[in-house]
């Protein structure tokens, strides 16, 4: 059966739904689905709907995750916090994170804040535009369970760490950089094994340093450690993969050195008895204040002109346009904000399963390509 799509608002109520027949509560239920629909929104489907169950649900079921989050202050001051999350939601753990930042940033001009004990948080671009639609400039990053291979390693040592930029512009979209510190991440890999592809060369490496392409039993590999991605930049140096080796190790540093959080092998979600555990994620947010630095509306020009000018330049032959970031974004809602997200034969599955275990007929009526 070809791909077909839904609405972007049913996909939103079905998740939350699901999430509170989870043990979610309704308010923050309602947060975790609004951040994986925001992916799918932006054309990012490795961390939409399609990581619902396996990363969220499925590690609520196995007891990894609280569906309750509980978040504790750990240090506040005028300018930074810490914040405990539990082992909760990540997403309501890094919106609250964020807000506090630009609370701080708003009356001092500059806020930050670090989390420790947190899980999956969804796409980092999420939280960064929270600022960037305040007039402020976002930024944020995470560590995660190990999967990228030092320069010149073998061993997934590092997570897909994300550096995250998001600046208001005077466009229709801001500036939003929101990419992992590796060549690809695991929840693009995930978009490739539902739909049976073999991944393309340079992102996964196995123990001998050699390319590994074929996806079958490829994520099972992942998972157990025989295989790892590769930094920004590839593999060795000649094409600068120190560089993204470097960028995630300051992403571990930050989300991990600052609050006395895991790092490294210990996100590895295993405990010394080979079962699962919480993977207590760092995170760290910050905010700046445009205000506070110059007049809000020329940072906005000077943004917008840079973008602009950059999207001018010469181009290479046989294309036809230079794309800046956040702009790809914009323009896939444009496309889809009325037809919705593309569903292929897994994912739909997966709807299904979801239906029948959580006995919600009543949703068998609302999604048009189950009747």
């Amino acid at each position: 059966m070809p791909v077909v799509y839904e609405k972007f608002e049913t996909l939103e109520a079905f998740m939350k739904d699901v999430f509170v027949r989870t043990g979610v509560p309704d308010r923050d239920a309602a947060v975790c689905a609004n951040v994986l629909i925001e992916a799918d929104k932006r054309g990012i489907e490795s961390h939409g709907i399609g990581r619902f169950k396996p990363i969220y649900l499925d590690r609520i079921k196995a007891g990894v995750q609280n569906a309750v989050t509980e978040l504790e202050v750990v240090r506040n001051g005028p300018t930074t916090a810490v914040l405990d999350g539990h082992d909760g939601m990540g997403h309501v753990i890094a919106k609250a994170a964020m807000d506090m930042a630009v609370e701080k940033a708003a009356e001092y001009g500059t806020g930050m804040v670090a989390v420790r004990n947190s899980t999956h948080y969804g796409i980092a671009g999420y939280y960064a535009t929270m600022a960037s639609q305040r007039g402020m400039i976002g930024i944020t990053g995470t560590n995660a369970r190990p999967s990228i291979a030092p320069t010149f390693g073998v061993e997934n040592m590092l997570g897909t760490n994300p550096l995250t930029f998001a600046m208001p512009s005077d466009e229709p979209f801001d500036f939003v950089l929101d990419c992992a510190t590796s060549v690809s991440q695991r929840g693009k890999i995930e978009v490739y094994d539902r739909a049976d592809k073999d991944i393309p060369p340079g992102w996964v490496i196995d123990r001998e340093g050699r390319d590994r392409t074929k996806i079958a039993g490829l994520l099972g590999e992942l998972d157990k450690g025989g295989l790892a991605l590769t930094p920004l930049g590839g593999i060795g140096d000649v094409t600068a993969g120190y560089k993204g080796y470097g960028y995630a190790t300051v992403v571990e540093i930050l989300s991990a050195a600052l609050q006395g959080g895991l790092f490294l092998k210990a996100l590895n979600g295993i405990d010394g008895n080979g079962g699962r555990r919480p993977y207590r994620l760092g995170h760290f947010f910050i905010a700046f204040d445009v205000a506070a630095f110059t007049e809000p509306s020329e940072f906005r020009a000077t943004v917008g002109n840079i973008l602009r000018e950059l999207r001018a330049s010469a181009k290479m032959p046989g294309q036809d346009r230079i794309y800046t970031a956040g702009e790809k974004e914009y323009y896939y809602y444009q496309e889809h904000k009325d037809k919705g997200a593309p569903l292929g034969d897994k994912l739909r599955d997966v709807i299904r399963g979801l239906i029948d275990e959580y006995g919600m007929e009543d949703w068998r009526g609302r999604f048009k390509w189950m009747q």
